[in-house]
């Protein structure tokens, strides 16, 4: 029995999960040290009013689907199957519901859905690492800060800063109920070797705006639970061991902890604790709510329709991520993330054809196109915005190393992403790389302008900024612009 826990186990400042447990809390999720402060309030920078362009609030929900590690374009969405051997490599390219648009033959389900979705084939920045905080937060100082997960410089994930604004009341108060940013099927980067991945933590906002995790329990009977998992698989929030748990439980445990905490004033002012309580109280108010906690009911659903999502870690938390929308919570993630060794899964340095044919590619063909099919079919796609990302592409050229056989490195020059929902237009395909996938050739667009874009069709204006401790004013982009051609 794989076992997979979603929190950490003891905060930075040195405050047990024993100890906090002892104070009748439920060792929900949250966990994660807190080094950065909460802040203030947001507000705008002067400029042009981006809320006059179309589409501003379109979006009453999001997905991100984030493919942790990077896919390559040229086996994926760009292929180029005039380009010599060495450079295409050995996947033939198949044509889409778009005509004129190839893509990877390892790719039928999600070529027959193009038509429901916009490609970008023109994704490009400078930073060829794995720059998940920049792609995710828009924080310039990448390079320095990327593999360091609480540096207090690391911004807050777009997720917590939709959390942030929109879980306080008028006068900055915080507002219960249904959590707003959740994660599944764990907090990025626990299971990976070296466990150092950033991105997608609240940042200097403080770990009480980290997303809630999830934790997973079930057998991954290929090792590798993206690989293969079995139908008795099942995401929970940190109440595994209370299944029965009652609202009433829930209410006196809250009750509890409400007296022991105005007992003990000393640990209330730890901003640890501080964190660890809106964690707490969000884990608590989605137990406490029927519709959200049985979104996580995935028995529930029927087995065929499990199948087409995929009987993989990935499949099943896209499946959850559909019925946690459908409760209501307004932003959530879905990680492809590393399991194991470094440059496992997308990070193909070595064995690429292989894990590309084998695992990877299928596994996500599956689960994508029957998301969005589902999502479309019950009629929240439309004001749902559905963002797949990657950090970069990889090599047009192969790479021949010690591991394996030879495998694409990284490259953030050009590369490919998808987006559906809340507008985006169906069917169009944005800006072109050369004949090689290696350079864009026409409209080159930047993760911060997809950033300033999911910010505008969530309404909320790019302009502003937030404030990080002691009151230093850092803006939610740092530059980018909103991407009209996705706006419809």
């Amino acid at each position: 029995m794989l076992r997979v826990l979603g929190s950490q186990r003891v905060q930075s400042q040195g405050i047990s999960r024993r100890a906090l447990l002892q104070t009748g809390a439920l060792g929900l999720c949250g966990l994660a040290g807190a080094r950065g402060t909460a802040v203030g309030d947001a507000r705008d920078n002067e400029g042009p009013n981006a809320t006059v362009l179309p589409g501003f609030g379109r979006a009453k929900r999001c997905l991100v689907l984030y493919i942790y590690g990077a896919w390559s374009q040229l086996d994926t969405f760009d292929p180029k199957p005039a380009a010599p051997a060495e450079i295409r490599g050995e996947f033939a390219a198949i044509d889409s519901a778009l005509p004129g648009v190839q893509v990877c033959e390892h790719l039928p389900r999600s070529a027959r859905l193009l038509d429901r979705c916009t490609l970008v084939r023109s994704m490009s920045h400078p930073w060829n690492i794995h720059s998940a905080s920049y792609t995710l937060t828009g924080n310039p100082d990448t390079e320095r800060i990327e593999g360091r997960q609480r540096h207090p410089d690391q911004w807050p994930y777009i997720g917590s800063v939709i959390d942030y604004m929109t879980s306080r009341g008028e006068h900055g108060t915080p507002v219960r109920g249904t959590p707003t940013n959740v994660m599944l099927p764990w907090r990025q980067s626990l299971y990976a070797r070296p466990n150092k991945r950033s991105g997608t933590f609240g940042g200097f906002l403080g770990t009480a705006y980290d997303p809630l995790w999830t934790e997973f329990h079930g057998e991954a009977p290929l090792g590798d639970p993206f690989r293969a998992i079995t139908s008795e698989g099942r995401f929970e929030f940190g109440a595994g061991d209370a299944p029965d748990i009652t609202l009433d439980t829930l209410n006196r445990r809250r009750s509890l902890l409400s007296q022991f905490e105005v007992q003990r004033a000393d640990l209330q002012r730890a901003a640890a604790v501080g964190s660890y309580a809106r964690q707490r109280e969000q884990a608590l108010d989605f137990l406490a709510s029927p519709q959200v906690c049985e979104a996580l009911r995935i028995d529930r659903e029927p087995l065929s329709l499990r199948e087409d999502y995929g009987l993989t870690l990935f499949g099943q938390a896209c499946l959850s991520a559909r019925r946690l929308l459908e409760a209501n919570v307004k932003f959530v993630t879905v990680v492809w993330d590393e399991y194991g060794q470094t440059d496992e899964s997308w990070d193909t340095h070595y064995d690429h054809h292989a894990r590309m044919k084998d695992f990877l590619l299928p596994s996500f063909d599956r689960a994508f196109s029957t998301l969005l099919t589902d999502l479309d079919r019950r009629g929240i796609l439309d004001d749902t915005l559905v963002l797949c990302l990657s950090e970069h592409g990889r090599t047009p050229h192969f790479d021949i190393t010690s591991a394996g056989a030879p495998g694409r490195g990284h490259w953030s020059r050009a590369y490919s992403q998808l987006y559906a929902g809340a507008g985006i237009p169906r069917g169009r395909v944005i800006g072109a790389s050369d004949a090689t996938a290696a350079d864009v050739i026409d409209r080159p667009i930047d993760p911060k302008d997809i950033l300033c874009t999911a910010y505008h069709l969530l309404g909320v204006d790019p302009r502003r900024e937030l404030f990080a401790s002691p009151g230093r004013p850092v803006p939610l982009v740092s530059g980018g612009e909103i991407v009209r051609e996705l706006l419809g």
